[in-house]
């Protein structure tokens, strides 16, 4: 027999054992995890190709990274996310109240990095960087370069360290700024008397700690002669419903707070216990206003429990939970969607103010904080 003949019987040989493989591989990751075989053979044929015939030497674990990666990218959900184990760390943190970086809150928006809050007393707050900035480059690096969780990892590092973004202002104009990082922690809730006996308390986003710092302040203000409150929820890109629904028992009356529905239709309520509402209330919102801090403000106004001020919510119905995983990652993965009282959706169409009143970044003085006072003293 030919040398020919020999190598392309091995060859045959080969492919069909390769093959008899994949196809029992297929067989049973459908029993396991409901794939169709040929599907699974796609996937496991490409690994192994990648494997053994790739000119570099490559990583097992980084390739399955890629893939979950992957799967989560081709849902084309911006609020999915996989989850490297430094991504993680600082989501952790971040919900925890205290993180590194220079004390922003960023989301991606219409294919652009727009800064959503800025965190008081920081390295950002103090560089000038303000709410609708629109993050183009970071270290000479445009971050049409990056996907947005790396832009995130770029901006965030060691303490003490230095980081240039170049900064798009809402009027175009555009300017750099080289800030230190420093460690952020992160105090939610602030609050303050204004004149006539109404108290002014602002919640910056719902973490862990949101409930707690929440409620010391809201005793602090009695003891101050607090009689009427504006709740300041603008720039509040949102955080943890336990929390939300923690601070929405001091404003919404007894009954449905949010109702979350998950994929096959089941409903969960999330109720308050309050017996009656105590003071006027007045609540500012604004474009940049999602997700919990949605949930709180939609139930204020079905329940008309207080007043609406500002302009409309950003539009974030859906939930998230986050499914940590076997090397320190994780996937932030949206798993239901939220109802107000009403039985409202508002994904991506926000909640309309029941005044509304337009800010602008030139206007000498608040108008929207001064119209909810106006409001609650009539």
């Amino acid at each position: 027999m030919s040398k020919k003949k020999v190598f392309l019987i091995i060859g045959l040989t080969a492919l069909v054992t390769f093959l008899s493989t994949l196809l029992a591989l297929g067989v049973v990751l459908t029993k396991v995890a409901d794939v169709r075989p040929d599907d699974a053979a796609r996937f496991i044929g490409m690994y192994k190709v990648i494997r053994s015939r790739y000119v570099d030497q490559t990583d097992q674990t980084a390739l399955f990274d890629g893939a979950i990666s992957g799967m989560v990218r081709s849902l084309k959900d911006p609020h999915s996310v996989y989850l490297e184990p430094v991504m993680y760390r600082e989501l952790l943190n971040q919900t925890g109240g205290t993180f590194g970086g220079i004390g922003v809150y960023m989301d991606f928006r219409d294919k652009k990095i727009t800064v959503i809050s800025v965190i008081e007393d920081t390295p950002a707050q103090k560089a000038g960087i303000m709410a609708n900035d629109e993050i183009i480059a970071v270290d000479d690096v445009s971050v049409k370069e990056m996907e947005p969780g790396a832009v995130v990892l770029k901006i965030r590092g060691e303490i003490g360290t230095e980081v240039k973004l170049r900064l798009r202002s809402a009027d175009g104009s555009e300017r750099d700024v080289v800030l230190t990082r420093g460690l952020i922690k992160s105090k939610s809730v602030h609050g303050k008397m204004l004149d006539d006996s109404v108290a002014y308390i602002r919640i910056s986003n719902f973490t862990e700690q949101t409930g707690n710092e929440f409620r010391e302040t809201y005793a602090k203000m009695e003891g101050e002669g607090m009689k009427k409150i504006v709740l300041d929820l603008r720039q509040n890109p949102g955080g943890l419903v336990n929390t939300c629904v923690d601070v929405a028992n001091f404003f919404v009356p007894k009954g449905v707070v949010v109702t979350v529905e998950d994929k096959d239709g089941e409903l969960e309520e999330y109720n308050s216990n309050l017996d009656e509402v105590k003071y006027p209330l007045a609540v500012l919102v604004d474009g940049n206003s999602a997700s919990a801090s949605e949930i709180l403000a939609g139930a204020i106004k079905d329940t008309k429990s207080g007043t609406l001020v500002g302009e409309k919510t950003f539009g974030k119905g859906s939930i998230q939970v986050v499914i940590p995983m076997f090397h320190n990652d994780a996937v932030k993965l949206t798993v239901a969607k939220y109802f107000t009282p009403s039985g409202v959706s508002i994904d991506q169409v926000g909640i309309k103010p029941d005044v509304e009143v337009k800010f602008s970044p030139g206007d000498k003085e608040d108008v929207q904080l001064k119209k909810a006072i106006e409001i609650l003293n009539k």
